[in-house]
This record gives structure tokens, C-alpha cells and sequence, in this order.
């Protein structure tokens, strides 16, 4: 039973996946900030908080790197190979 993985055990992309989640909602939380002033008609914001708002697309790229990550090393485990 010591070679079967625990639900609760990390795997091996977890942490690029947990770090693209955190990114991702980061860049979320920067785009709703920009957008608002647009739509309320204020002042809007300098042009490098545009640039934050891309941190949505990095943080899916670093999730999606730890998705294929983890899925290479459920192949490598498959074929019986660490």
C-alpha cells in the first residue's frame, strides 16, 4: 500500500498550479481595479497598472506548466519509471 499516493499527498505540479491560481487572481483583483475608473468616469489609471492586468494570462500560463507537469509525471508512473 506504500506505493499508492495518498488523496491528501502533493503531487508533483501542485505548486505551479497553486502559484498560477494566486497569480491569476492577482492580475483579476489589478484588472477589475483598472477597468472600474473607465467605466465610472473617473480619472483613469496610469498606463503600467494596464501591465498588471496581464499577470490574469501569466498566471494561467504558470498553472497551466504545472498542470503538464503533473501529467508527465503520472505518465512516468504509469510506465513504471520515477
Amino acid at each position: 500500500m506504500r506505493d499508492k499516493t495518498q488523496t491528501n499527498s502533493a503531487a508533483t505540479g501542485d505548486g505551479l498550479i497553486r502559484a498560477g491560481a494566486i497569480v491569476f487572481f492577482v492580475g483579476a483583483v489589478a484588472t477589475l481595479v483598472t477597468v472600474a475608473p473607465l467605466l465610472l468616469g473617473t480619472t483613469p489609471f496610469p498606463t503600467y497598472m494596464f501591465g498588471l492586468s496581464m499577470l490574469m494570462g501569466v498566471g494561467f500560463l504558470i498553472a497551466g506548466a504545472g498542470v503538464f507537469r503533473s501529467i508527465a509525471s503520472g505518465r512516468r508512473q504509469a510506465r513504471g519509471g520515477l
